[in-house]
């Protein structure tokens, strides 16, 4: 029965890749089995409420929506566990991998699942700062994920982060040009426009959920009210039809009578 090690706070780690590819795969089914799917209170940040779950949530329809229309595979998860070989595990607001099945994950084992994650946001509305800004802004690099983006909504702030070259494990920070920061990851534009995270393919922006929904709606709505102005139109034909026959016909016996006098 696989045991998995212990992160120096105590919580449970993957085994090194030396490890894992030592496991036969029988071995490698109980270290995924093992390891948890959930982390604990202490490894996260406290709730923060409606301005954070939100700006994580619309984030990750408006995402998911564009993938799903572009047929890309990109497998997107929020607060998914993440174990990198013997290193501590983390569970990112959200996260995503470029060619990946995008299926229901309890955890991302990257040992098992061949590569590690590509594109990371984390959303700050109060609390520890430093984690957000700072740790993890190193942590991210040293695993060496491309790109980390840091969505400060208390202060309205994008802050973005890239890896110059796939062996780099220090991150560059990403320049803004007009206010949009340029995600090579996810193929997107990231600004912050009042108080949401907007993401851009091109210069057409990616409507969130709620928007699509709105926006489906209203197209229902013109749709149906053109279909009824439609029958209207054609019950107003067939009446003028109908009418127009009614006359044809009284007229022919008109002409009927007056051809028997």
């Amino acid at each position: 029965m696989f045991a998995p090690r212990l992160s120096p706070a105590g919580f449970p780690m993957a085994p090194t890749q030396e490890e894992w590819e030592a496991l036969t795969a029988d071995e490698r089914a109980e270290v995924v089995a093992a390891l948890p799917g959930e982390v604990t209170e202490a490894e996260m940040a406290p709730p923060e409420g409606d301005r954070h779950f939100k700006a994580k949530t619309r984030a990750l329809g408006a995402l998911r929506s564009f993938f799903t229309k572009q047929r890309r595979r990109v497998y997107l998860a929020a607060e998914l566990p993440v174990y990198y070989p013997n290193a501590p595990r983390f569970a990112p607001d959200l996260l995503a991998v470029l060619d990946a099945e995008d299926c229901e994950r309890d955890k991302w084992l990257v040992s098992a699942e061949g590569k590690g994650i590509d594109w990371v946001l984390e959303v700050h509305v109060g609390g520890d700062r430093k984690k957000d800004a700072q740790r993890n802004v190193i942590r991210y690099a040293q695993l060496g994920i491309p790109e980390y983006f840091l969505y400060d909504r208390a202060r309205s702030r994008l802050h973005a982060y890239r890896l110059d070259a796939p062996n780099a494990r220090a991150y560059s920070a990403i320049v803004p040009q007009h206010g949009l920061y340029e995600s090579r990851v996810l193929g997107l534009d990231v600004q912050v426009a009042k108080d949401r995270l907007r993401f851009y393919f091109g210069t057409a922006l990616l409507l969130e959920s709620d928007e699509l929904i709105a926006r489906l709606e209203s197209m229902l709505d013109e749709a149906q009210q053109r279909a009824e102005e439609e029958a209207a139109r054609r019950q107003e034909e067939a009446a003028r039809r109908q009418e127009a026959e009614r006359e044809v016909a009284r007229l022919r016996e008109e002409l009927e009578a007056l051809k028997r006098k």
